[in-house]
């Protein structure tokens, strides 16, 4: 039998991933008593038991109940019996964020402010996110991109590393993206902007990609970017980082950021070690067509 557990932050998407969970097959049961842990895991493991996959949702609403989860877990390992921990993370301010636009209040929170929550809340699964097998940040991942996450690791049996990397352009004019973990300014390259018939046209246009690539020093670029990020990325795994996110800028954040943005994600995109993405923050921003 696989048996996961089902953990992380509150409104990090627990909910969502559980029935993504249903839906690749596996028996879900949410919330499940930590008394009930072992015995459930004793029937499920039944030789004649038909449930061959399963994922129990556990997480903060156990109360001080989750305390002792810790030895629960260790006496499983024990026995012998094996299971997995898929935790699910976000940064603060997106918590606080769900929380205000669902307008419901943290389960720990009580007459307290959202943050004083969350931060309660860190402390008490610390021990679990030590132990996690998976780690996810849904900070920034569509519901989509959480999807293609799980079906990764629990329905293709893909290795995994929990490392999910952003590459994002921008414009400086627009402000640098607050997430930015590395900032790469690629305006030292000629601005298709000043260039006729290229000015509303943006880097996905093969017109600007033409343009932009035509000078070797854009080439030289990624080359050593690439190489730097090789190095780097390895060494953020073993550190146990979660989330990187690269933002590339340019003046607007539509020619030159958004070329060299989809050319580094061409790059990286072949190394199946972390979940990658692309996105370009400011390229519709005061957009127009001739």
């Amino acid at each position: 039998m696989k048996f996961v557990i089902l953990t992380g932050m509150s409104g990090a998407g627990k909910s969502t991933a559980i029935k993504m969970m249903e839906d690749i097959g596996y028996y879900c049961v949410d919330n499940l008593p930590i008394a009930l842990v072992e015995k459930f895991v004793e029937l499920a493991d039944l030789h004649n038991s038909e449930l061959q996959k399963v994922a129990v949702g556990i997480d903060i609403r156990n109360g001080q109940a989750l305390e002792e989860l810790d030895e629960v877990l260790e006496h499983l390992k024990n026995e012998g019996k094996s299971f997995e921990i898929l935790f699910l993370d976000a940064e603060d301010s997106v918590l606080v964020k769900r929380y205000k636009e669902t307008r419901r209040n943290h389960p720990l929170s009580g007459g307290e402010r959202i943050e004083k929550g969350i931060e309660m809340e860190r402390e008490q699964l610390a021990f679990l996110k030590e132990r996690a097998d998976y780690i996810i940040d849904t900070s920034q991942l569509l519901t989509r991109e959480l999807k293609a996450e799980i079906s990764k690791i629990f329905e293709k049996n893909q290795d995994y590393k929990n490392l999910f990397i952003t590459i994002l352009s921008f414009g400086f004019k627009y402000g640098i993206p607050v997430d930015s973990d590395l900032v790469f300014d690629v305006r030292f390259l000629p601005n298709p902007y000043y260039v006729e018939g290229l000015r509303y046209k943006n880097g996905n246009d093969k017109e600007i990609q033409d343009y932009v690539l035509q000078y070797k020093e854009a080439h030289e670029f990624l080359d050593k970017l690439e190489d730097m990020l090789q190095f780097l990325i390895p060494n953020y795994i073993i550190e146990g980082k979660n989330r990187l996110v690269i933002s590339v800028g340019c003046t607007g954040g539509k020619h030159r950021s958004v070329t060299l943005a989809n050319e580094l994600y061409k790059r990286l995109e072949k190394n199946k070690e972390y979940g990658i993405k692309i996105e370009h923050r400011d390229i519709d921003k005061d957009a127009k067509r001739k």
